[in-house]
């Protein structure tokens, strides 16, 4: 059988009612996803046997993000939010030690070390980040894109620069994982929110954590299911941890994992280098109407696409049945694989008149 192409893949699992630019606050659920959820459901709430168990969506979940990110299951937690796996990164590091993240960062990357108070977090332009890293420097913690703007960080030149100075790594990759190729295995750790381009039910987080950054960790979550036998670590204190990246997992919650089974697999399905393509093209053709009309956008190679002096008119997007968002002034639209050419030209329409 002929694979389907991504349009055809697209229209049998999104039917948007809106022109939906909003992926960078929240993605779209694909259909396969919400139908699994709901049958996941009403096995739990009949008593079914097997209702309320979602051990292997977790399982395959932890698999499909690894090939994803180009990482092996054994080095990917889960868990429910990006400042949870942050807040256990931050936990590890020694008084005193510093933290760099670029200025403006997102604030699940930052607040975790400077609600510690015994940190020194240093704030510095993203594009100046690579060059800042100095000896001192423990961890470098930033975003793979920016939330605010969309600008794409220079993760070779700071992976060199963390490197050179002995300093770990630290990548936010939620707004990019589900559309840029990103191979989380270059840095000491990862963390992503699903619920944005993975198109994953609120609930659903991954970490990532090189095999030599494992030690360093202190799996602060380990409860019963991070044991290397879950089922014989139910009482007591766990006999042993998990010999993988698993130990570090928060307690996964169940129904958003069955949700995120599906988004990851069709991802795979599709093929990230295609979303990709497509995405690019939508955000490029954006970026090209806005400064026909007037208004340049935020330079970035991204899916995200932020304008200066237009923040006024989400509301007439709104009452058009658009869903943008406003980020630190700037009107923001999001593109993902749901998108087409007429959203673009439509916000384009709305944003002439």
């Amino acid at each position: 059988m002929k694979p389907l192409t991504l349009t055809e893949a697209v229209s049998a699992e999104f039917a948007p009612e809106t022109t939906y630019l909003n992926t960078s606050s929240c993605g779209l659920l694909p259909r396969r996803g919400v139908e699994a959820v709901k049958a996941a459901a009403e096995l739990n709430a009949t008593g079914s046997p097997g209702g309320g168990d979602g051990f292997d969506a977790v399982v395959a979940a932890r698999a499909s993000y690894g090939r994803l990110v180009g990482v092996c299951a054994e080095r990917v937690a889960v868990g429910s939010s990006v400042a949870v796996h942050v807040g256990l990164i931050a936990a590890s590091l020694p008084a005193g030690g510093e933290v760099l993240c670029p200025e403006g960062e997102f604030a699940s990357v930052v607040n975790p070390f400077v609600v510690r108070g015994d940190l020194k977090v240093r704030y510095v332009p993203l594009e100046d980040l690579a060059e800042s890293v100095r000896p001192e420097t423990r961890l470098v913690a930033f975003s793979a894109v920016q939330s605010a703007d969309g600008r794409v960080a220079d993760l070779s030149a700071v992976r060199a620069a963390a490197a050179a100075h002995g300093a770990r790594t630290l990548v936010d990759s939620t707004q990019a994982v589900g559309w840029l190729p990103f191979d989380a295995g270059s840095f000491d750790y990862t963390v992503a929110g699903g619920y944005k381009y993975l198109m994953a039910p609120r609930g659903v987080s991954f970490l990532t954590v090189a095999e030599d950054a494992q030690e360093a960790l202190t799996p602060l979550h380990a409860g019963w299911m991070s044991g290397e036998d879950i089922w014989a670590s139910t009482y007591g204190p766990v006999r042993e941890l998990a010999r993988s990246a698993r130990r570090f997992d928060e307690p996964p919650p169940f129904l958003p994992y069955v949700g995120v089974e599906q988004s990851l697999a069709f991802l795979e399905e599709v093929g990230i280098e295609n979303v990709r393509d497509h995405n690019l093209a939508l955000a490029a053709r954006y970026r090209e109407g806005l400064a026909s009309l007037g208004h340049p956008s935020v330079p970035a190679d991204s899916v995200v696409v932020a304008t200066a002096g237009l923040a006024h008119r989400l509301d007439a997007l709104t009452a058009a049945d658009i869903v943008a968002s406003v980020r630190a002034g700037n009107l923001r639209a999001s593109f993902h694989l749901y998108n087409t050419s007429a959203d673009v030209d439509r916000v384009l329409d709305v944003l002439a008149g």
